[in-house]
């Protein structure tokens, strides 16, 4: 990035990068916990956000334990629900198809817990976080703000999102795609017992997930459609719980039954941006879904937005490296979220197929599943940076 020089240490009699003035535009997932990770490393970093609040809608994610390591070791704590396993259900008939045993517990959060307790950990580390300050330009070495002053930048590190000011001013070619699917997204209160463990509906071109959040007083769930085309102006807007309900009328008893406890949902078309051909552009470096989007079958965007985070701290300033290095991971996260959407929607004789497949593969060796995924959750971002 420019800026960045090195200097001799003292301790070690190597080279170091100089702690150079580093801003970090978007004050979500990503873009805090890289508050965090620089500031720890000794960079004066500053966070421009445009909310005028770091609030978030209601939300769930799903913290694996490769993105949990990088929670830790920035000293974030935030209250969860371990999630056990992931349960697979016949969604038309509700019937159990596999329970897989998670060996580590996912952690089960609202997005806006998480979001507060990242931001908690920029602002001890010393980064500085300034909020309702939009951006209206990015360009090499300054950023243009709605209120018509300048920022001047040695680094700028983009976490700004898919349709952020950063990833059009890296990748402006950068075209996305409908990838024929749209999903609904609300909390919903529950006063029930419920197993600590995600469950997934599966049927033909549609499934439905649900987990629980805040010591089980809420149910996340994420309902997904095929469809043909996305028309809405707006990536997400409000929708009518009835036309969730209408969508999965087909489902069983349990499914419909807690769709009927939806009051406010909302609605997106999902867009598949993929990976952008180049993730920096002179000093500026995108990360998470800036650089990245990913679609929300592996429930991988926050975790890999979190090994971003750290890892781009750890390698600064040899972004080149960086980018070398973490583009395989994440293009093949990205490939195992797409074949998880079309897998979860199979219908006819592939899917009586898939299903007895699974079914067998459940009562002799239920954890084989997500072994398959070893690659994904058992790595270590925080070691590997070391």
């Amino acid at each position: 990035m420019n800026g960045s020089t090195a200097t001799t240490d003292a301790k070690t009699g190597g080279t170091r990068p100089d702690r150079v003035p580093l801003t970090i535009l978007g004050a979500g997932i990503a873009g805090l916990a890289a508050a965090a990770a620089f500031a720890r490393r000794g960079h004066h970093v500053t966070v421009i956000e445009q909310a005028a609040a770091l609030t978030d809608v209601g939300a769930g994610v799903q913290i694996a334990p490769n993105g949990a390591r990088v929670l830790d070791a920035l000293g974030v704590d935030v209250p969860h629900v371990p999630g056990e396993a992931v349960l697979l259900i016949d969604g038309p008939r509700g019937t159990p198809l596999i329970r897989m045993p998670l060996r580590d517990p996912f952690r089960l959060v609202h997005r806006a817990d998480l979001v507060d307790a990242l931001a908690r950990a920029a602002r001890a580390a010393g980064a500085t976080v300034i909020l309702d300050a939009p951006v209206t330009d990015v360009a090499d070495g300054s950023l243009r703000l709605a209120s018509g002053s300048a920022l001047g930048f040695d680094a700028l590190v983009g976490a700004d999102g898919a349709r952020g000011r950063t990833r059009a001013f890296v990748a402006p070619d950068h075209a996305p795609r409908f990838t024929g699917q749209v999903a609904w997204r609300a909390l919903v209160p529950w006063d029930g017992m419920w197993v600590p463990e995600s469950q997934v509906h599966v049927g033909p071109g549609r499934h439905l997930v649900v987990y629980p959040l805040r010591e089980g007083r809420f149910l996340n769930v994420v309902a997904v459609e095929e469809r043909e085309a996305w028309t809405a102006a707006s990536w997400s807007q409000e929708d009518d719980p009835d036309a969730l309900r209408a969508a999965f009328a087909g489902f069983s008893d349990l499914a419909r039954g807690l769709l009927d406890r939806v009051d406010r949902v909302h609605l997106w078309g999902l867009v598949d941006h993929g990976a952008t051909s180049r993730w920096r552009r002179g000093g500026v470096t995108l990360i998470g879904d800036a650089a990245h989007p990913t679609l929300p079958f592996l429930a991988q965007g926050a975790n890999l937005a979190l090994e971003d985070a750290w890892t781009l701290a750890a390698r600064f300033p040899d972004v080149a490296g960086w980018e070398k290095a973490r583009r395989p991971r994440v293009a093949r996260a990205l490939r195992e979220a797409a074949a998880n959407a079309r897998n979860y929607h199979l219908g006819g004789a592939k899917r009586t197929v898939a299903h007895m497949a699974l079914r067998a593969v459940g009562a002799v060796a239920p954890g084989a599943m997500m072994r398959r995924y070893r690659w994904l959750y058992d790595h270590d971002p925080v070691k590997r940076s070391r």
